[in-house]
């Protein structure tokens, strides 16, 4: 067993998967000796050189679409975007091309590849540097989302997704990147299916249900509301499309309280479809409305980034209102 971090599971997964499979090739700007922005990479190109880590030109449609082009003719691309907020140069390579080969072709293509892209805030990072795109990409019919938040998750959803026959849009909470360690087994080989949540404390109050950089924040909630005598059930989506639909659903017609924390703007923030989905389907087992709590609709701030985060206060408050109703 070793403990890592998010950032350091990333680079032994892509290791060994590449060792496994040399198909497996990694692309993105500063991948090769310098690993990566984020050290994502870190040691990779001298283990298996400029051929299967590849250091690209400062461009994310060309990243992306050379990523398109190998993916069909056989090859595994795992493309890296340093930000999440700098993918919209790639936007139409991913969403026009991408997304749509195995429709185009009938199904006789498909582009078996990955685009692995940091994302989120809390780093100061200010407004190019923090944003979470996650979905315009869930509503692109033809990509799959993948948003972690803890190592082992990390390592089991990277796995599945290379392996994966489509595209994956990988998003990885930065301020988490070295934030959580867990331990892991030397041998660990385990595949996490993509659209299974995961229950990360069992409770009869309230569903928390959130994913990525914002779980930290709900499970210091949860912990909170344990002070109180209210107890939380929190679910880690991990998956955001295909999203595990009967995790939430299940829990929330048992319990009757939801609140849905996402650090996205609000408005058609993810939690908006799922807030939606809560609505149609366990309507009558519902003792309060579902509640969000999210980013703002602003650009992200530089200097107030904290505040525009959904807190543990924030979300106290949300479950307060929905314990009151």
């Amino acid at each position: 067993m070793t403990m890592q971090t998010i950032v350091q599971t990333i680079a032994r997964t892509l290791d060994q998967e590449m060792s496994q499979d040399e198909r497996v090739v990694v692309m993105g700007e500063d991948v090769g000796k310098r690993g990566g922005v984020f050290l994502a990479t870190e040691n990779l190109f001298d283990k298996y050189g400029p051929d299967r880590v590849i250091d690209t030109p400062l461009s994310e449609a060309a990243i992306i679409g050379a990523a398109v082009g190998m993916a069909v003719h056989g090859m595994r691309p795992v493309a890296e975007i340093q930000f999440a907020d700098y993918v919209y140069p790639g936007f139409d390579q991913l969403v026009s091309q991408a997304a749509k080969l195995r429709y185009r072709s009938g199904g006789q293509f498909s582009a078996p590849m990955v685009v692995r892209m940091p994302a989120g805030g809390g780093v100061g990072g200010g407004h190019h540097h923090s944003q979470n795109p996650e979905s315009h990409f869930v509503h692109t019919a033809g990509l799959k989302v993948v948003y972690p938040s803890t190592p082992i998750d990390t390592r089991g959803l990277l796995r599945t997704a290379i392996r994966d026959e489509d595209p994956v849009v990988f998003m990885e909470p930065k301020r988490l990147y070295r934030a959580v360690k867990e331990e892991i087994p030397e041998d660990d080989d385990t595949l996490i299916p993509l659209g299974q949540a995961r229950v990360r404390r069992e409770g009869d109050d309230v569903v928390l249900v959130s994913y990525g950089g914002s779980m930290g924040e709900t499970l210091k909630a949860a912990d909170e509301l344990e002070r109180q005598d209210v107890s939380a059930h929190v679910i880690d989506l991990r998956s955001l499309m295909p999203w595990d639909r009967s995790t939430v659903l299940e829990a929330v017609a048992r319990v009757g309280r939801v609140v849905l924390v996402s650090e996205a703007p609000r408005s058609l923030g993810f939690m908006s479809e799922v807030s939606a989905t809560i609505t149609e389907q366990v309507l009558d087992s519902l003792l309060a409305p579902p509640m969000r709590v999210t980013g703002f609709d602003i650009p992200y701030p530089f200097a107030y980034d904290r505040e525009y985060l959904p807190g543990p206060n924030r979300i106290l408050a949300a479950v307060q209102q929905v314990l009151d109703y």
